[in-house]
């Protein structure tokens, strides 16, 4: 899962909460993108100004995508993101876009161009269908949850170890800035909730009580127990004394009387005029609006027009497969009883528990460096970014994945960040260890995401945008060649690689199960403890997060059934010509495709290779 945010059409990540991988001034309601006229006589130069200059209006409507580039022209505001003004915008710019993009002549276009083309054009035709009216009455009213909630995700990167940098006064000033954006947002966001409850509209009741247990964490820190503090506890030696006397003042007094008093706010409606209004029930399908919401999503989430009927089978027939390979890791290792007492095995038996988080951390150093001994027998490059491990965040750890991604910048001075989750320790299991390394680490999304971020060439909505079917069906890939890297040998570990593969399969089951089928939470977790050997708190924060995030945990089996696919497809059509890091280099080298894009640039490569 990646914390970073795929900021292309931040109201699609922030408001309607649908991505992992991922939040006013007026200028951030800066005019549509200026799609320059593409009657030039240059097609591929028509082609690069619309892609350069769509990117600069985009960094301007949503600043907070520049700052996770390391780009920090914008970074004395956050944005407005839920305001109708700032959905105007966006709806104008995408409609821009499309219609000078029309003008360009794609058979004129080069191979890479093309791959370019179809992948702009996908995305912005998604991102326009999110902005309409009858979409954005069901997303735009409910704008936090305790996946994506705004008011988490500003703490994080305001602590000054994320995103956003705290290393001269400029910093500084600029991050007692981003604490005015956000009380208009908070309040504004309060504003939108009581459109929902107009409407009909309204969240879970459930998902709720978990915002309001990090609201009231947030409150009780108070000044100097905040996230919001922590940069001006530990100044760098580059802000003179004065002026970290100064700053240090001022960051208490907005944290007093700014921050807190709206973080009051927001607990106070929810908890007093929201909650009431919450519904009872977990799925889309039973809110007003619900199912034509979630086709969207799964379309959004998958890059595909799959049903949700036909991922729902999908994940029923993976789910048997997967059982079947587990038997035979049981009967290797000798154990006699069912699968499900397996199960229960790895679940309670103390030898797979962690001993600390310290442990945890030393372990997953350890599994980087025999990652990092074998990783060119598969990738011929490797980024230049250098990737950390870190336990999430205290703030958000309860309801937080096993493990997360957050990217670092292309110039190096922000490392990417894999953060494994320590919460309630005696319910999590190790053996499938080095197969999340695999995943949030090398050569998942840190490889992918760094070598996209690094490679100039690339369009940077190619750089730094993507999608989460691609980002996390790569993810989801990585863990597969635990065996070719030598990390797998150990057969527990192997079984731990398996069942997080039957993981995703199980969220196929799970999340359509949930959104249109009328599925709860209770047996939703049921499900999962009775088909794996994840342990309750991750089985019940894993279904609150999808209904939270209706159709993102989709993306993972999808995408990896499809990179997984065309991996089968190239070594059956180049036999030994086949080469794993000439066919990772083409998967990679372009960024986050949509899939449809992928297999027919794979395809290409395969009848280059061919011919």
């Amino acid at each position: 899962m990646i914390r970073h945010l795929l900021l292309g059409t931040a109201c699609l990540a922030l408001v309607a909460c649908t991505a992992p991988d991922g939040v006013a001034p007026s200028a951030a309601s800066a005019a549509p993108s200026s799609a320059p006229a593409t009657d030039a006589v240059n097609p591929s130069e028509a082609l690069k100004r619309l892609f350069a200059q769509s990117d600069e209006a985009n960094l301007q409507r949503n600043p907070l995508g520049a700052l996770f580039r390391g780009d920090m022209r914008y970074a004395d505001r956050l944005g407005d993101y839920i305001t109708d003004e700032y959905y105007a915008s966006e709806r104008a710019a995408a409609e821009a876009d499309l219609a000078a993009l029309a003008r360009i002549d794609r058979a004129a276009l080069s191979a890479d161009e093309q791959v370019s083309y179809d992948s702009f054009k996908w995305q912005r035709t998604i991102d326009l269908r999110g902005l309409q009216p009858d979409l954005l009455a069901l997303t735009a009213v409910r704008p936090i949850d305790h996946m994506n909630g705004f008011h988490t995700f500003f703490a994080q990167i305001s602590a000054g170890d994320s995103v956003a940098p705290y290393k001269t006064v400029a910093d500084y000033e600029n991050g007692l800035k981003r604490n005015a954006d956000f009380v208009r947002y908070t309040d504004n966001a309060i504003g939108r909730m009581r459109e929902g409850m107009a409407s009909g509209v309204v969240q879970p009741r459930l998902v709720m009580e978990n915002v309001l247990q990090q609201l009231d964490m947030m409150i009780g820190d108070g000044v100097e127990g905040s996230s919001f503090y922590r940069p001006v506890a530990n100044f760098p030696a580059e802000v003179p004394a004065a002026d970290q006397a100064r700053l240090r003042t001022a960051y208490a007094q907005s944290i007093r009387s700014e921050l807190l008093p709206a973080l009051t706010r927001l607990r106070d409606f929810i908890r007093n005029d929201y909650l009431p209004r919450t519904r009872t029930s977990v799925g889309l399908s039973e809110m007003k609006g619900g199912p034509a919401l979630y086709r969207y999503l799964v379309e959004q989430q998958t890059t595909t027009t799959m049903s949700p009927d036909e991922i729902h089978a999908i994940g029923l027939r993976q789910v048997e497969m997967f059982h079947a390979e587990m038997e035979k890791v049981k009967a290797q290792v000798g154990f006699k009883g069912t699968l499900g007492e397996f199960f229960e095995h790895i679940r309670t038996d103390p030898k797979f528990k962690p001993k600390s988080r310290e442990w945890l951390q030393q372990e997953y150093v350890a599994i980087g460096k025999r990652v990092d001994a074998n990783i060119g027998k598969l990738f011929a490059t490797t980024p230049k970014t250098a990737l950390e491990i870190r336990p999430v965040p205290a703030l958000t750890e309860k309801g937080a994945a096993r493990g997360s991604y957050n990217s670092g910048t292309p110039d190096g001075s922000r490392p990417g960040i894999f953060y494994f989750n320590a919460y309630d320790l005696p319910s999590r299991t190790t053996p499938s260890m080095v197969t999340l390394y695999l995943h949030e680490g090398a050569p998942g999304h840190h490889f992918q995401i760094s070598l996209a971020q690094e490679n100039a060439d690339l369009p940077n909505f190619q750089r730094f945008g993507g999608n989460n079917a691609y980002v996390e069906g790569w993810g989801l890939y990585s863990e597969t060649l635990g065996k070719e890297l030598g990390v797998l040998e150990d057969p527990y570990q192997y079984f731990g690689f398996l069942d997080s593969q039957l993981f995703r399969a199980i969220r196929l089951v799970v999340d359509t199960g949930i959104h249109t089928k009328g599925w709860t939470r209770d047996q939703s977790i049921q499900y999962i403890l009775d088909n794996s050997s994840r342990g309750r708190a991750n089985a019940t924060a894993e279904t609150e997060r999808y209904i939270a995030n209706p159709g993102q945990a989709l993306g993972y089996m999808i995408g990896n059934l499809k990179i997984t696919e065309l991996r089968r497809r190239a070594e059956a059509a180049l036999g030994d010509r086949f080469d794993p890091r000439e066919f990772h280099a083409q998967v990679l080298n372009t960024g986050a495709l949509p899939l449809a894009v992928l297999e027919a640039k794979i395809d290409a490569w395969i009848a280059a290779k061919q011919a």
